[in-house]
């Protein structure tokens, strides 16, 4: 009898339908939400673990002798101490290109919003400046129009294609860097080569040594100043402080992020006080992902990763 235990179910939102995961195994047992202490409790009779954000270390792993198996309900593998489930012979497998469409619609919500300085143009309607103006419209803040614009793109996987194909769509120059830190072999551009010339960059690669604050103030120095930086991948590969300075200062021209280093932010953060300035800013609640198409899609994975023949993850 195959018992699994749903840690944090409410992570994927409402409406989902766990029919596919309960077709799979003998029995399920689902948890809204669960502290890393409740999850040791909760899975001690459990041969199966689907989680999604609660933190599963080596010693929380060491006191589950009967776990077989997690199943992972996202692409991050950050919370599990895969090492230690290599040592115990439990396996671990992730969902990926589950929210491809959502997570590129977003990028491009992001990309027009600041092309058309949505967040400045916003701020002064409510301001009332547009009221108070002699003009019918406002044009205080230049527009930038995507066609001929050139997008750098960090990360050319499923998601980073796909963003490309509704830039494309829209006139633009596509480039995709080399893999940050292993740019030896790699035929394309390194990063450094096309951020001179870039008129939007956007991030969807891992966060890695090699990418931690991979957008930085020295990198920061070499962009256009009307460069558009955005950050649908994870918080931490740019330098948000630094990035909100060059924002205040002019030397950058927009900034939009779904991400950030902590998650979720309850000890404040510098991009979301700066949202009360008059910035090309905007910061979302990483739900770039949440279409409910998506979530829904995360369950149809993890009930195929439920058996057997599913590929395991890798953990090299």
């Amino acid at each position: 009898m195959t018992h699994a235990v749903m840690l944090d179910a409410d992570s994927l939102g409402p409406g989902v339908d766990l029919t596919p995961l309960r077709e799979r195994v003998d029995q399920l047992t689902v948890y809204p939400a669960s502290s890393a202490h409740q999850a040791r409790e909760r899975l001690a009779e459990a041969d199966i673990a689907i989680v999604n954000k609660v933190v599963l270390d080596a010693d929380a792993l060491a006191a589950l002798p009967r776990l077989k198996r997690i199943c992972v309900l996202a692409t991050g593998l950050n919370n599990i101490a895969t090492e230690a489930c290599k040592a115990q012979g439990i396996t671990v497998k992730n969902v990926t290109g589950y929210g491809t469409r959502s997570v590129s619609q977003h990028t491009l919500m992001l990309m027009l919003s600041l092309a058309n300085r949505l967040p400045r143009y916003q701020h002064d309607v409510q301001s009332g400046q547009w009221q108070q103006s002699d003009f019918f419209c406002l044009q205080d803040h230049p527009t930038l129009e995507l066609n001929g614009k050139h997008l750098v793109i960090v990360g050319q996987g499923e998601l980073g294609n796909a963003v490309a194909q509704l830039a494309r769509a829209l006139g633009m120059h596509v480039s995709f860097a080399a893999r940050p830190g292993n740019e030896a072999g790699d035929e394309r551009p390194t990063l450094d080569t096309l951020l001179p010339d870039a008129d939007v960059l956007s991030l969807h690669c891992p966060l890695t040594e090699a990418t931690r604050h991979l957008i930085g103030r020295d990198a920061l120095t070499r962009t256009r100043s009307s460069l558009l930086l955005i950050n649908c991948a994870r918080g931490g590969i740019i330098d948000e402080q630094a990035a909100l300075e060059a924002l205040r200062d002019g030397r950058l021209g927009g900034l939009g992020v779904d991400t950030l280093p902590l998650e979720p932010p309850r000890d404040g953060h510098a991009l979301l006080d700066a949202l009360k300035e008059p910035l090309n800013l905007i910061v979302t609640p990483h739900n770039a992902w949440i279409t409910p198409e998506a979530r829904q899609k995360v369950v149809a994975l993890t009930a195929e990763n439920l058996i057997d023949s599913a590929p395991s993850v890798s953990q090299s």
